[in-house]
């Protein structure tokens, strides 16, 4: 045999003259076809001025020096063309659009990667190390879907482990948000990537707000807070009852009623008013028609301003005519408590009740509930 099997590189003769020429001669071949690469694959015209050592893989009609020598390697060694039929199985790098093909039944055929499973890691454009095993250096990346959605799944082992998205400034953290220590979604910010504030939790159980972001306290003013739907006033909470802790207001902004004692209105600030046009003051002496009025609503003290209204439209409707007219009496207020007071109407001198008569009275008080 005077060459080898696979790539037919010359074998030396016993007692060849000269042998370094067939040692040479191999030696250029394995120069050529191991660690294989082309110029480019399907080529049919010769360049004009090939280097030493370039490879081209040949077309079905390649002209000029390669005519004759179809599908062939053709390889400019020592100023000349040489060529190697290829074998099934050869890879070679296609230099012209950097993919591996490799050679099957007379064609060069990219060759697909393996499947990667199972792989210490991955780096695009970058290096992946044992903690990050998949590391891209990119100005972008794209996560799209194949036919439909597309989910970016995040898992962890325990509630007590991590699964978060961590955002860096100079490798050094500045927010992150997912399940961080528990399984409540929080988002944290940081200056430094040392301290770190929890701006946003949100409980799995309840999926209420909390955090550094929300506020704190009816009282909490604080800029840039998002307010709370049960410290701050909206359409729901305006009208409702009122309510209050240490001087401050906890519940709506106003609260109205009425009972049989009357009408009265609250504010969130604690003033309060209670007003009725259903009192009749009935004759106590030839001088005097009073009745106490029972307050709606207590105050927290006796109200700081009262009124008595004689009610003309009912002075003028009663079945009996009081003996005296609307002149010849005065309206006035009476001993008057947190809970209620007296409305009283005075003869003037000089006049005097009938012991049937009977005076209507609107009544109003101002104070406060707290």
């Amino acid at each position: 045999m005077s060459s080898s099997v696979r790539l037919s590189l010359p074998y030396l003769a016993a007692s060849q003259a000269q042998k370094h020429v067939t040692h040479n001669e191999a030696l250029s071949m394995l120069d050529v076809l191991v660690q294989l690469s082309v110029e480019d694959v399907g080529a049919e015209t010769p360049p004009e001025a090939p280097e030493q050592g370039e490879v081209w893989a040949l077309g079905l009609s390649p002209t000029g020096a390669w005519a004759g020598n179809p599908l062939a390697l053709a390889a400019w060694i020592d100023a000349a063309w040489v060529f190697f039929a290829p074998q099934p199985g050869w890879l070679a790098l296609n230099k012209a659009d950097s993919t591996v093909r490799t050679w099957s039944e007379q064609a060069w055929v990219t060759t697909a990667l393996p499947p990667l499973n199972q792989v210490d890691g991955i780096g695009v454009n970058t290096s992946f190390d044992a903690t990050n095993r998949l590391a891209v250096a990119s100005e972008a990346s794209l996560f799209s879907h194949a036919g439909a959605g597309h989910q970016l799944k995040v898992n962890k082992k325990t509630p007590d482990d991590t699964a978060s998205l961590l955002f860096q400034t100079g490798w050094s953290g500045r927010a992150e948000m997912g399940l961080a220590g528990s399984d409540a979604w929080s988002l944290k910010v940081s200056v430094d990537g040392v301290s770190w504030i929890d701006a946003l939790s949100v409980s799995p159980g309840t999926g209420l707000v909390t955090g550094a972001a929300i506020q704190q306290s009816a009282s909490d003013i604080t800029a840039g807070r998002l307010a709370r739907a049960d410290f701050a006033y909206s359409a729901g909470n305006v009208v409702g009852p009122v309510s209050e802790a240490a001087g401050l207001p906890t519940g709506a902004v106003i609260e109205s009623g009425s009972n049989a004692n009357g009408y009265y209105i609250r504010f969130a600030d604690g003033t309060q008013i209670c007003a009725t046009n259903s009192l009749m003051a009935l004759n106590t002496n030839a001088s005097l028609c009073s009745v106490f009025w029972s307050f709606p609503a207590t105050f927290i003290d006796p109200p700081y301003g009262t009124q008595v209204i004689v009610d003309g439209d009912e002075w003028n409707d009663l079945a009996v005519a009081p003996t005296v007219s609307r002149g010849d009496i005065v309206p006035f207020r009476g001993n008057q408590t947190k809970n209620g007071m007296t409305a009283q109407v005075w003869a003037r001198s000089g006049i005097s009740f009938d012991p049937a008569d009977a005076v209507p009275l609107s009544t109003m008080a101002i104070g406060r509930w707290y």
